[in-house]
């Protein structure tokens, strides 16, 4: 483990000082300079977040999982639980939206665990892992064989797992499906974990007040969350719920804030906000609005906006969208329809409960947010809502500056959620290591088991 730790380190190392070509490569994504940095120098980030986890095992190939225990009256026999490598490969398949981000957050887990992987990036952002991974392969830090990337079509790669190897799928909810489902991953019993898009949500507190610095906080938060990769985030706030009193002044601080985003050509500084990935990916989006406004207000949209440095048929700019749901308990196509770009909904709640119950009724969310400086409902929403979430945050004055926010999941805690998130778990620390070891129970003397 040790020796897998300080490897990851001389990696990430190594990346930061290619990673001005990466951000180059970046723009033809649609991310501005701001963007690719979560996905550049975060994606870094977790190798050296899992090298700096080196210290919690032992320096072998194997570890133990808890402490041992006593199985007899006179101790003369004890349990333990030992974890080896699997001796297969992780199968990682990724997301469009974080093409550097998206692979080292998963391979920092399976090779800090002593397993190789092989990715499979979507094909319209491969071409920056490709580049990242040729970097990867160049540096010799990794043994040979270690990390093998396919671009395009993975052809018949799932006929031939076997029962050491590990599955991960980032993506859509019904390409997930498909693939868990796929018959040699049920034959031969093969984990898969599933991160899928979700319909997440940023909560107002009952107890801000306009001229509250939660207010500010929220309103920031909202906005960052639609405009960041151009919406199209795993984790970003598509529901927006706040007090019945408070709809009106949320409303127009939001229009006022969206109305102030640039929009263009992402090398430019003054852009604050790029394209999508592809134009089918605009049609798409543009496809899931008319959808969704079918059973809610349009607020703000700008389907001819000013963009800088570019022309709209050039690229595929999309402008931030936004929504109003005046009955979301009745209107429930904002809970089950995502359209994966700078779209939201505004929705009303009543009391916290019924927040609750909107925040569940996206069947299963990768992340939900509370803004409230009152640590009684914080703990109320959270006991509640946490059954149906990967993660909660809860921004207040106190932590709101160095907070990294509700769309940033880290590598440290679980990434992740039920239902339609995937019902999955991925980084978490030492817990994702886990995931990449095999368990097995041990039984003998003190003396046999503790060597």
């Amino acid at each position: 483990f040790h020796e897998r730790g300080r490897m990851l380190k001389a990696l990430a190392l190594y990346l930061l000082q290619k990673k001005e070509r990466y951000y180059e490569i970046s723009w033809a994504t649609g991310a501005t300079r701001a963007d690719s940095w979560v996905d550049i120098e975060g994606g870094i980030g977790n190798l050296f977040a899992y090298a700096s986890l080196r210290r919690q095992f032992p320096n072998e190939s194997y570890c133990y999982d808890g402490e041992a225990v006593k199985l007899s009256k006179s101790n003369t026999f004890i349990g333990h639980h030992l974890c080896v490598p699997k001796e297969g490969v992780a199968v990682h398949i990724n997301a469009y939206n974080f093409p550097v981000w998206g692979m080292l957050e998963k391979v920092s887990v399976n090779w800090l665990a002593g397993v190789p992987a092989i990715v499979k990036p979507a094909t319209l952002t491969c071409f920056l892992t490709e580049a990242v991974v040729r970097d990867i392969i160049d540096s010799e830090i990794l043994p040979k064989g270690a990390l093998q990337l396919i671009c395009g079509s993975a052809g018949d790669l799932l006929n031939h797992l076997e029962n050491q190897d590990i599955v991960t799928f980032t993506g859509s909810a019904s390409t997930g499906k498909k693939l868990k489902s796929h018959h040699r991953i049920i034959e031969e019993s093969i984990p898969f974990n599933m991160e899928a898009d979700s319909l997440n949500a940023c909560v107002l507190g009952p107890d801000v007040q306009p001229k509250d610095p939660e207010f500010s906080i929220f309103i920031k938060e909202v906005v960052r969350e639609m405009c960041t990769k151009a919406g199209q985030k795993c984790t970003a706030v598509r529901r927006i719920l706040v007090p019945l009193n408070r709809v009106e002044e949320v409303q127009t601080a939001l229009i006022e804030r969206l109305k102030a985003t640039s929009i263009g050509d992402p090398k430019i500084k003054e852009v604050r906000m790029g394209a999508l990935a592809a134009q089918s990916q605009r049609t798409e989006v543009q496809d899931k609005i008319q959808q969704l406004k079918t059973q809610q207000e349009l607020l703000f949209e700008n389907l001819h906006p000013e963009l800088l440095g570019a022309e709209v048929h050039q690229g595929a700019f999309l402008a931030p969208t936004l929504m109003y749901n005046p009955k979301p308990l009745y209107n429930t196509l904002c809970h089950s329809v995502e359209a994966f770009g700078p779209v939201s909904t505004l929705m009303p709640y009543t009391n916290l409960d019924e927040a609750i119950q909107l925040c569940k009724m996206g069947k299963g969310s990768l992340v939900s947010s509370i803004i409230t400086n009152d640590a009684t409902l914080a703990r109320q929403f959270t006991l509640g809502a946490a059954c149906m979430h990967g993660r909660i945050l809860v921004l207040n004055r106190d932590c709101a500056a160095e907070s990294t926010g509700h769309g940033s999941p880290m590598p440290l805690l679980v990434h992740g959620g039920p239902g339609r998130a995937g019902g999955g778990e991925e980084m978490g620390g030492v817990r994702g290591v886990f995931h990449y070891l095999q368990r097995t129970a041990i039984q003998g003397s003190p003396t046999t088991v503790g060597n």
